[in-house]
């Protein structure tokens, strides 16, 4: 990918840091959280996007008066009482700033867990896709205020990582205090700021150093580490200034702003080789001949009015294989329902599914972007 080729992103995720939102003292910063607001919503135009914000935890520390005292970091009780203090502020900002250009937001709080379990993942996904289709604008942030250790995602670099994930972003664009990643400390005389970088490297992650600010959980370390995961799956990932004026409509016109980390194409071929030659599917989906072509030649997803039959017993998000008759399967994916509704849905109508279930979670029994083709095809 090239900076050109941004232009053509139709769904990114944009990530706001707590220094973009607040001062050096940690106040809110009102003009540039307008600003940053009339920007996206001006980029919203012509694609869709989805924030993730910090400074929840900021929010709560203002409004209860809490002040931090230097060298002394606040336990994780008073950080997520904090949290649930600061995030109906945070939230009510975001929501002035783009009220004021016809724009609506919903909160999205989530936690690792949430992203991690197959079922949560593809509910997450639906009420993303949901809000996009409604045209409002989703804001997300770490369920702070119940994330304990095992369940937190621990950095909103990380968790914008697994929002484009989740909602399929061609493109993630950090918001940062800087302008991108340099060779070096930008404070040091001769710094340079690296344009691209394909690979990222040990090299790399030294230039990346370690924490960022007192007000915030991550640093430039943790926006290169989401990037890599990202570059893996063949997602982009921008760094760029949150102060400068009209950064991200720069990037997405091509220009040189910022630091680009482009796909990995190689890896996102291995990514699809790793579903391709994993263990056999828990069960196999017997499909007629329209559904194969539909499949391998159209790049469709597998609707029930294409299944045949089924066998095994699998569940929503296992790895099945999808075969015609009892022919050698030519693709595998993750099932969008399990086993035994799959059975009761088979040659039905999209539209009849509900009817047959008593609810409907999905149109496609299989997603085509769950869904690989196998050798030959």
């Amino acid at each position: 990918m090239h900076r050109r080729d941004l232009a053509r992103v139709d769904r990114l995720v944009v990530k706001v840091g707590t220094g973009t939102l607040t001062d050096e003292q940690g106040r809110f910063d009102r003009l540039n959280c307008e600003r940053l607001a009339a920007e996206l919503a001006a980029v919203r135009r012509s694609r869709e996007v989805v924030l993730v914000t910090s400074a929840a935890i900021a929010f709560g520390a203002a409004k209860v008066g809490l002040a931090r005292t230097a060298g002394k970091p606040w336990d994780i009780a008073t950080k997520q009482a904090l949290a649930a203090a600061g995030q109906p502020e945070l939230m009510a900002a975001w929501g002035r700033a783009f009220a004021a250009h016809g724009v609506q937001v919903a909160q999205v709080l989530l936690t690792a867990e949430d992203l991690a379990s197959r079922k949560r993942f593809l509910n997450a996904r639906r009420t993303f896709a949901r809000l996009l289709e409604l045209g409002v604008l989703p804001v997300v942030n770490e369920n702070d205020t119940v994330a304990v250790e095992e369940i937190k995602v621990g950095d909103n670099d990380s968790l914008a990582g697994l929002v484009a994930t989740c909602v399929g972003a061609g493109l993630v664009a950090m918001l940062t205090d800087v302008e991108g990643l340099y060779d070096r400390n930008p404070a040091e005389p001769g710094a340079r700021l690296l344009d691209e970088v394909p690979r990222i490297t040990a090299e790399v992650e030294r230039m990346a150093g370690g924490a960022g600010s007192e007000r915030s959980t991550g640093g430039m370390i943790t926006k290169i580490r989401a990037a890599r995961k990202l570059m893996a799956q063949g997602a982009a990932t921008a760094l760029l200034s949150g102060r400068r004026p009209q950064a991200l409509a720069a990037l997405l016109t091509g220009e040189p702003v910022g630091t680009l980390f482009p796909p990995d194409e190689e890896r996102l071929k291995g990514r699809k080789g790793w579903l391709a030659s994993a263990a056999k599917g828990k069960g196999t989906i017997l499909v007629d001949a329209g559904a194969r072509r539909a499949l391998t030649e159209q790049g469709r997803s597998l609707l029930p009015s294409g299944v045949k039959g089924v066998q095994g017993h699998f569940g929503v998000g296992d790895p099945v294989d999808i075969a015609v008759e009892a022919r050698r399967p030519f693709a595998r994916g993750l099932a969008g329902y399990g086993a035994d509704d799959v059975r009761r849905i088979a040659g039905l109508k999209t539209s009849e599914i509900e009817r047959a279930l008593g609810y409907k979670d999905l149109d496609e029994v299989v997603h085509r972007n769950d869904m690989v083709l196998l050798d030959g095809e």
